[in-house]
């Protein structure tokens, strides 16, 4: 009875194991891609440092850095406390598997004992013989087939308990070390997100002793993010004229293959890849407050994306090149036009496509313009469905 409930135990703490196993490896995948973020803003960090550039940029990136800190720590704090369940669904296994053992032991010595007792080893032959009909010599024949069927298969149940007990012996200090380690990594965290608090507070008093500098930024960028808006705006609105019959129109005619092209483009939702293949997002969509003066509310109708000197915008999505567009100082726009979705890059140096161009994903568009006064090099990135603002960060994975 007693190894039927350790069989049935084993089969439950083999399936709970094998979910926690399956989170582990998840909770594993999410870290390293969030340390990998951590790198990237590392990566930004030493060079805005070396090039000193602007300190309104260094403090978003190290805000940024803090936040992907904290993730990585709860994440790792999830982490062990999933291991301290394994650990101790583990010591139950070996208190389990050490009673069993001990039984079978037990029952395996008292049945060599009666073996002997009754002479069975020595007078096998005699056993059989003794027997008053050949139908009771059969079935003592077949007793004695069973009996040492069932000696050989105890045996063979101890010799299994054994390896299974070593197994998760040893399993279970490689847990306490991963624990260790675990344990080790959330300290070397959390002094990692000290250092970073100190470096943000340093930066902030930097600032603030230079108020009128930092004003004048945010003044600065305030105004372009209008004109980058009015632009968008107006030329969304021209091109909707061209493809529409009606000059009051609000939307795109599409024809059959641009619905079935917006149709994928809109099932794609949460799925679409990165604008450029390696970057930090360094700010979000929509309304934020501003870090040095809460009562300061900021607007960001698209995702700003720092990504490293030389970078490549690259399409999201298959479309055609709807328009580019050029502002007084040479800095660049791709707009791309997925039927009545449209997409837009800007901040381009250069640009490798033209306009009616039909591209796929990952089409290069152009090189995203590095800044020779803060030297950093920031992709600005819009979605719109006609002439409505959408969250890109509803739209592209993980962004």
């Amino acid at each position: 009875m007693r190894i039927k409930l350790l069989l049935i135990f084993l089969f439950s703490f083999s399936a709970v194991v094998a979910q926690r196993t399956e989170d582990q490896k998840n909770l594993e995948r999410r870290k390293q891609e969030l340390n990998r973020e951590i790198q990237n803003i590392n990566a930004l960090l030493l060079k805005e440092q070396k090039q000193e550039g602007s300190v309104l940029q260094e403090l978003r990136a190290l805000g940024q850095q803090s936040t992907a800190i904290r993730r990585v720590i709860q994440i790792t704090n999830q982490q062990i406390q999933i291991l301290e369940e394994q650990i101790e669904n583990n010591e139950s296994q070996a208190i389990e598997l050490k009673e069993t053992l001990k039984v079978l032991k037990e029952d395996y010595a008292l049945m060599i004992r009666k073996s002997y007792q009754k002479n069975l080893e020595k007078n096998r032959l005699m056993f059989l013989l003794s027997a008053k009909s050949f139908k009771e010599a059969y079935k003592r024949w077949d007793y004695m087939i069973q009996y040492a069927d069932f000696r050989k298969s105890q045996g063979e149940r101890i010799e299994q308990n054994q390896v299974e007990l070593e197994r998760v012996n040893k399993e279970l200090l490689g847990q306490l070390k991963e624990k260790q380690a675990l344990l080790d990594e959330n300290n070397n965290a959390r002094a990692n997100l000290l250092s970073q608090r100190k470096r943000q507070e340093s930066i902030l008093t930097k600032i603030r002793k230079n108020e009128t500098k930092y004003q004048k930024e945010i003044d600065a960028k305030v105004a372009e993010q209008q004109r980058i808006d009015q632009e968008i705006r107006s030329l969304i609105e021209l091109e909707i004229k061209k493809s529409s019959s009606s000059r009051s129109s609000s939307a795109f005619e599409l024809t059959p293959e641009a619905k079935i092209i917006a149709g994928n483009f809109a099932a794609n939702k949460g799925n679409h890849i990165w604008p450029v293949e390696k970057g930090v997002k360094s700010e979000g969509f929509g309304q934020y407050t501003d870090k040095l003066y809460p009562g300061l509310k900021l607007n960001n109708n698209g995702v700003t994306i720092a990504t490293e000197q030389g970078a490549v915008a690259r399409s999201i999505y298959e479309g055609q090149v709807m328009t580019i567009m050029t502002n007084k100082q040479g800095i660049k726009g791709v707009y791309v036009r997925h039927g009545d979705y449209i997409t837009m890059y800007y901040n381009l140096e250069s640009v490798y496509v033209k306009e009616g161009q039909v591209i796929e994903a990952k089409t290069p568009l152009g090189i995203v313009h590095t800044d020779k006064i803060e030297n950093v090099t920031k992709l600005k990135f819009y979605v719109y469905k006609n002439k409505e603002r959408l969250n890109p960060e509803s739209w592209v994975n993980k962004l």
